[in-house]
Order: structure tokens, then sequence, then C-alpha cells
């Protein structure tokens, strides 16, 4: 099984639609196996955003400082998703960065709608909900980051037969 980092951001817990996303990602068939609220330091998300994402290498500086500031305005909700292909399936469910552009039907299609311009010329960070790994060595790298060993869960439910293809 495959393993992905999800993170709900600061304006997901604000706006109470947690449980919603949550319960997306469970009805697909994605097991929890962590979860913690936590409110990380700079430090940590230098590490999450930049030594692992090269967040400054892609986008600017500026668009890393804003969202630094952005992530800070609150806790976000740390999750390690199971799952076949899961974070394939995690970004798919998700959609597209700017929620602007995002599919209906997608997390980020159906909650939010601000766009990348918008945000930029109103000097706001992208309030996207969600932080999904891109690919499956970024999850590793990320879980590995916010989550130790011991706060990962191996358990079964009665529906691993049908979503994890299990006997």
């Amino acid at each position: 099984m495959e393993c992905t980092l999800v993170l709900l951001k600061p304006d997901a817990l604000q706006r109470a639609i947690a449980g919603e996303i949550i319960t997306r990602f469970e009805r697909v068939g994605l097991k929890i196996v962590a979860a913690k609220i936590i409110q990380p330091s700079k430090d940590e998300y230098f590490h999450h955003y930049e030594t692992i994402g090269k967040m400054i290498s892609r986008r600017g500086q500026e668009a890393f400082d804003v969202t630094l500031e952005f992530m800070q305005e609150g806790p976000v909700l740390a999750m390690v998703l199971e799952g076949i292909e899961a974070v394939e399936v995690v970004r798919k469910m998700v959609g597209t960065t700017e929620p602007k552009a995002a599919q209906p039907g997608t997390i980020r299609g159906d909650y939010s709608h601000i766009s990348f311009a918008y945000a930029s010329e109103n000097g706001l960070s992208l309030p996207n909900l969600i932080h999904a790994s891109g690919d499956s060595n970024e999850a590793k790298l990320e879980i590995a980051h916010w989550f130790k060993d011991s706060e990962i869960f191996d358990y079964s439910t009665v529906h691993d037969k049908f979503t994890q293809g299990r006997k």
C-alpha cells in the first residue's frame, strides 16, 4: 500500500470543513493511518516547502513568504492516508493548485475559487485548503518530516477487502 501526506491548511480548519474533506477521502477507500493538529514553526515549514518542495526555486521568495505567513495563521491537520496509488488518487481528488482552475467535483473546485492573479494583485496567499504530496518520493520525505514512525498505525478495517484488494 502507498501512503501520502495531506495537510488541511488553516483556511480549511477555520471554515470548519475538515470533516467534509476527510469524509471524501474515506468514501473513496483511503485509510487514515496517522493524524494530528499542529502549529508548525517557520523552520518546519521551510523544510516542508523549500527543502523538500523547492518552492523558492520554483515560484520565488515572495510566493514562499506569502505562503509561510498564511500557513502560520492557525493550526493545520496533518494526515497520512493509505491506499492503492494513494498519491495519485489524492492529487486527483484535491484538484489543481489554483482553485479557480480546479474542476467541479474536486475539493478545491467545490470549496474554493480564488485565482493566482487575484491573490497576487492583492498581496494574498492562495487559500486553497489543502496540501497533498506531489509524488511518491515527496510523500515519503514529507511523511518522515511530519510524523514519527510510532505515530503511523497499521490496522485493518471491514472495508479493506473492497478498498485495498485484501482477502
